[in-house]
């Protein structure tokens, strides 16, 4: 979930909301005369006793801002997980942001690596280089979809069924799936609009997408309900490894259920699916 750092309001808010990340910006929705506030906003909101497990991945500013040094700098603390880096054109930009945070790790004596990279796919030309900017740096562990300045840079409009974008989506699932990188879906604009939000996120889930970015906090409920897997989606997936389980006891290389195979993509799925279960349930017993 977006929070603007620059307002100790919404920032004190936030640590009431059900979100995994908070992406604290200091980018986009912070005026020029508020960029400095918002980095000390970050410093002591990073300090907080009550933040229930939330990562803190703050959204700086691009290498051509003349504000990204600061940003690494002063923010390349205890309590931060990593960065969101925007306007991510090409592997150049994350190696380069990669190299930086490298330098300050060995200056402040963290460990090289400790800070992790998302960067926003935003243009173009970056869902174009998808591939390549997943694999710059070993620090990215997630990609997200910027889908208002996409559509801007390829000077198309964003229509009602989401047809502009459907394919920078699929692009970016699948190179970032290809590169074991999650791909996160795009803010959903109309953000009191929570029919088109669930319509949004049945068809983000089925593209592949692991989580959504979030503007509103009235969004994160059906956000969370539809990125966890369902009772029935757990229920399948213990049969599945079950009937797995059995046929391979048995000698056999594949089960059947209701006069169908079941062979290593769906035992695989049932896989995935359990773990992300399990994930979430511990998470959520560390709160």
């Amino acid at each position: 979930m977006f929070v603007p750092a620059h307002n100790q309001k919404l920032l004190d808010s936030a640590v009431k909301r059900d979100a995994d990340v908070l992406l604290l910006d200091i980018e986009d929705s912070v005026p020029y005369p508020d960029k400095q506030t918002s980095r000390d906003n970050i410093k002591e909101f990073a300090k907080r006793d009550d933040l229930n497990g939330k990562l803190l991945f703050p959204r700086v500013n691009d290498r051509e801002s003349g504000e990204l040094l600061k940003d690494a700098y002063q923010l390349t603390i205890e309590g931060i997980a990593g960065f969101m880096y925007p306007k991510s054109t090409t592997g150049e930009d994350i190696y380069f942001f990669g190299k930086l945070l490298e330098t300050i790790e060995y200056e402040k004596g963290f460990p090289i690596g400790t800070f992790k990279i998302i960067p926003l796919i935003e243009t173009a030309g970056a869902v174009m280089n998808i591939k390549e900017i997943c694999t710059s740096c070993s620090r990215v562990i997630a990609v997200a979809f910027g889908c208002e300045d996409y559509i801007t840079d390829l000077r198309g409009k964003h229509d009602v069924d989401g047809v502009s974008i459907i394919t920078a989506r699929n692009l970016i699932c699948i190179g970032a799936r290809s590169c074991g990188v999650f791909p996160i879906d795009t803010v959903h604009i109309r953000v009191h609009d929570l029919e088109d939000l669930e319509k949004n996120l049945i068809l983000s889930k089925n593209l592949g997408f692991e989580g959504m970015l979030v503007l509103n906090p009235k969004e994160l409920p059906l956000v969370n309900l539809y990125y966890s897997p369902t009772n029935d989606e757990v229920a399948w997936a213990k049969e599945m490894i079950q009937l797995s389980e059995e046929a391979i006891k048995e000698g056999k290389g594949v089960a059947v259920k209701d006069n169908k195979f079941i062979g290593p993509p769906m035992v695989k799925m049932a896989r995935n699916i359990l773990d992300k279960y399990e994930l979430i349930a511990i998470r959520k017993n560390n709160i």
